[in-house]
């Protein structure tokens, strides 16, 4: 148990599939520690850093179609594993 404490505080984040924003990571702007059922956990960075999904309203048209493309371009339909940047990425961000 304490190397998985250790995962967290190495991580910055407070508690396991929890998300944290990392505006000074150079490439990455998100941070979660994952554990899946089996109890295997995972540090896991995600998001371009710079690429904001506020940038257009998920209501207006061209926030539909972004949203719509990036589903459609990362398979958000099929991410169900709970360790991969991916399945954080259709989850959180989109």
């Amino acid at each position: 148990m304490a190397e998985k404490d250790a995962k967290l505080k190495n991580a910055g984040v407070s508690d396991y599939n929890k998300p944290k924003r990392t505006p000074s990571h150079p490439t990455k702007s998100w941070i979660v520690v994952a554990r899946n059922a089996d109890g295997k956990t995972k540090t896991i960075r995600f998001g371009q850093q710079g690429v904001t999904t506020e940038g257009s309203s998920p209501k207006s048209e061209r926030g539909k179609a972004r949203r719509k493309s990036f589903h459609a371009r990362h398979k958000c339909s099929t991410a169900t594993d709970i360790l991969s940047a991916r399945y954080w990425a259709c989850k959180h961000l989109w």
